[in-house]
């Protein structure tokens, strides 16, 4: 899985626990991948394929060819 090239956001791991009333509580394992788009990017005025999160997209970190 690809991370953000310009925030470096990653995969977020934690715990999912469900609670029923005849059992002990599980815990298991998450994991929580990023929404990464791979987006033509004007870089030094050369558009370049880069891996960018859609909150990078939205906020305007990054400029589109």
């Amino acid at each position: 899985m690809a991370k953000c090239d310009i925030c470096q956001k990653d995969m977020l791991f934690g715990r999912k626990i469900s609670i029923t009333r005849s059992q002990v509580s599980r815990r298991a394992l998450t994991r929580q991948k990023p929404n990464v788009h791979s987006v033509r990017v004007v870089v030094d005025g050369t558009p370049v394929t880069k891996h960018v999160c859609t909150r990078c997209l939205r906020s305007g970190a990054v400029k589109r060819a």
